[in-house]
């Protein structure tokens, strides 16, 4: 199997090179110049060359706050680009494997979000994400859009890597505990897609809309606490966390109070259940630890 997959250094591109060596599957990873989003007419020919088995559309437009302001490139990278990409893989046989976010909701559910649940997104960011889900449905039936939540990995710009550099400088970090998700590991989304892909490249599963995120849920400043302990433990920076509500840190896009999704049905149908959060924190940092030298107190 040859999986094809957009972001060339992306934190899931990233982690589905390794884990695609581990298990000799041969994973192509597509970026710029061969493979520009903001470019329809380099998609073709870089999927051409490529001729993969299944495509994996990780590569997308994450500057959140960003995107209130620059609406049509947004559309561009999140909706169009992935659209032509189902359209060419479609063409060339492959199924494709899209990722998506729990930002296509308003967060106001009470209850982890299925994906049976009405969409309703409140940021520019949401709006070019839910349209993305609707045209890779549309333009290839061999689809599974995968929506998932708060990634993180030992590279990449994440909110790991984000609270260990501010704790390098600060004995405190105020942050917001009144939004509840699901942190999710690349790692862990990698295994996933792979154990997905493989099914989509037998002829195996069920096309459609999934939620694929990590087990369990925390606020985002349980999230940064348990970061701190862990990397404390590890001989890495430490930070107290002062807990802040979401009022208090105002930002151009709305984020929803409630990113939590269920993911009953990808289990059931793929077999596919990610571990706990803090599992996948517990492996990032060790890789942390390793490439920071990091010695554990005595």
């Amino acid at each position: 199997m040859r999986l094809v997959v957009t972001g060339r250094d992306g934190q899931v591109a990233t982690a589905l090179a390794l884990a695609g060596g581990r298990r000799e599957i041969e994973v192509v990873r597509l970026g710029r110049p061969e493979l520009d989003l903001e470019r329809l007419e380099t998609l073709a020919p870089a999927l051409q060359a490529t001729r993969p088995d299944v495509l994996v559309s990780a590569a997308a437009y994450t500057a959140v706050d960003q995107a209130e302001s620059e609406p049509e490139r947004a559309h561009q990278v999140n909706a169009l680009a992935p659209a032509r990409l189902a359209e060419v893989a479609a063409e060339l046989g492959a199924p494709i494997l899209h990722l998506s976010t729990d930002y296509v909701f308003d967060g106001r559910k009470p209850s982890p979000y299925v994906e049976a649940d009405a969409t309703g997104p409140v940021t520019v960011y949401g709006v070019s994400k839910l349209a993305g889900e609707i045209a890779v449905a549309h333009a290839n039936f061999r689809h599974v859009i995968l929506r998932t939540a708060w990634v993180y990995a030992p590279h990449g710009k994440n909110f790991v890597r984000t609270m260990l550099r501010l704790a390098e400088t600060r004995d405190e970090v105020g942050v917001v505990g009144d939004q509840l998700g699901c942190p999710t590991s690349a790692d862990d989304i990698a295994e996933g897609v792979l154990k997905i892909a493989a099914a989509l490249h037998a002829g195996q599963g069920e096309p459609g809309l999934y939620h694929m995120a990590g087990t369990g849920e925390a606020s985002w400043a349980e999230f940064a606490a348990a970061i701190f302990e862990g990397s404390q433990r590890r001989g890495g920076p430490f930070a107290r966390v002062r807990v802040i509500a979401t009022a208090d840190y105002p930002k151009p896009a709305a984020r929803p109070a409630n990113s939590r999704l269920d993911c009953g049905r990808v289990q059931a149908t793929f077999g596919v259940a990610l571990p706990t959060w803090w599992d996948g924190l517990g492996r990032c940092l060790d890789s942390l630890a390793v490439e920071q030298g990091w010695r554990p107190p005595d």
